[in-house]
């Protein structure tokens, strides 16, 4: 989930919490307010009824201990004084309750005041009350105001927050995007700053930058080393390599030492071919090589086939060749080659004799897919997870195996990104599948 997502949920989750904070304080608050000035009404009205008891109306009730009722015409409101057995000390305090009255057949929910006194020796009990209808309509009506209160609230808060949030991060994504994302080539990489008010992502440009100076000042050295080492190695090497095979034409030497110069020569090859395997990784992997060509897939598989003709037929090796598509990639021809020879190899290096080998191709959804088929040795987990290290050896009868083939194979992959896997069973054979993402 992205930051910008993560902040505009925390900032609405935030919000909503206070908003259901509020709308309840609010309902709860409305109606004790409700019940309170209801009260309130009804404590008025107890006062101004028993100023009226002497009434002419409300007095001949009482006079002739006789129940009396008033209500309006809706009946929203209700007063009865009813005559009870005489205390001679009547209760003055008001007791609230909330009941349902039936009034002439129109039954409704009254907060009821309730007061006992006494007049003229006898003692009464006043009921004073007022429908709560229009309460729990307010509470409804409140109820439904919240709620779309809220939804409002939460749409407006979830749009403002994706907006404020997409503007403040704007050059933080910047940042990501073109300084490490689009990055390649430290060699090439984009100093200008990005604008922005933050003094955080300023920071972070300023570190970025600063550590990418310190990269390509390290990628240069590499590179110098490199050409360095590719002088100071292989020219010896090759001196070496000719005063030795000068020797070897000499007649007057013995059969022994004449053993041991073409001993000296195969380690000087071997040595040779290592460093070149090396060099060859060190320079994929520092980007020192373009990729400028038209590379048919299927062409180059054709002229490695027809390289290695021999060493199959040495094997009794049947090669197969499935390729339905003719596929092409902007890349390096060269690194393409040996990316391809090295896995055809490897299908004739760890083969068994009369083996095979079939070479596939399939388009899917927007990939294309080349698969390497072999049936030889195989490999478990563990020598799957350490194929593509360097210097991993398997088993093999070839003395010319270094660990490097698989180790230059996923350099190449990575340099035109193209994704390997490797899917093999002890004793049954290997397959390898090329990804190839179609532009």
């Amino acid at each position: 989930m992205k930051l910008q997502v993560k902040l505009a949920l925390y900032n609405t989750l935030t919000k909503l919490a206070i908003i259901l904070f509020t709308g309840l304080l609010i309902l709860l608050s409305i109606e004790k307010i409700s019940y309170n000035h209801i009260e309130l009404r009804l404590e008025d009205d107890e006062r101004e009824t028993l100023k009226n008891l002497g009434s002419k109306d409300i007095n001949s009730h009482l006079t002739r201990l006789e129940k009396y009722t008033d209500y309006n015409i809706l009946q929203e409101e209700f007063i009865t004084i009813t005559p009870i057995k005489f205390q001679p000390t009547a209760t003055n305090g008001n007791k609230f309750t909330t009941e349902t009255r039936n009034i002439e057949h129109n039954e409704q929910t009254y907060r009821i005041l309730t007061h006992q006194f006494n007049f003229n020796n006898h003692s009464y009990q006043l009921e004073i009350g007022v429908a709560i209808t229009s309460i729990e309509e307010l509470k409804s009506i409140i109820k439904r105001f919240t709620l779309l209160t809220l939804i409002i609230a939460l749409a407006l808060t979830l749009a403002s927050d994706l907006i404020f949030t997409k503007f403040l991060l704007a050059p933080f994504y910047q940042i990501i995007d073109r300084k490490l994302i689009k990055v390649n080539d430290p060699l090439n990489f984009d100093y200008e700053k990005i604008k922005t008010s933050t003094q955080d992502f300023e920071l972070l440009d300023d570190s970025i930058s600063s550590l990418m100076k310190k990269i390509s000042a390290l990628f240069s050295l590499e590179k110098q080393f490199i050409a360095n080492v590719s002088h100071e190695l292989l020219t010896p090497i090759s001196i070496i390599s000719s005063r030795l095979e000068n020797i070897l034409l000499q007649e007057e030497l013995s059969e022994a030492g004449e053993n041991k110069m073409h001993a000296s020569l195969k380690t000087l090859n071997r040595l040779k071919s290592i460093i070149n395997s090396l060099l060859l990784i060190s320079k994929v992997e520092n980007n020192q090589y373009d990729k400028a060509d038209v590379v048919m897939i299927a062409g180059v598989i054709m002229e490695i086939q027809e390289e290695l003709e021999d060493r199959m037929d040495e094997k009794r090796l049947s090669f197969t060749n499935n390729m339905k598509y003719i596929y092409s990639i902007m890349g390096n021809r060269p690194l393409m080659h040996t990316l391809l020879f090295n896995l055809v190899n490897n299908a004739i290096k760890y083969n068994v004799p009369k083996g095979s080998i079939i070479i596939a191709d399939e388009l899917k959804d927007d990939v294309y897919i080349l698969e390497i088929t072999d049936t030889g040795t195989g490999m478990d987990q563990k020598q799957i997870e350490n194929a593509f290290n360097r210097f991993e050896k398997f088993e093999t009868d070839e003395r010319e195996s270094y660990g490097l083939g698989l180790a230059i194979v996923k350099s190449i992959t990575a340099f035109h990104d193209i994704k390997v896997k490797i899917d093999s069973v002890k004793g049954k054979g290997t397959s390898v599948y090329l990804v190839f993402n179609r532009e």
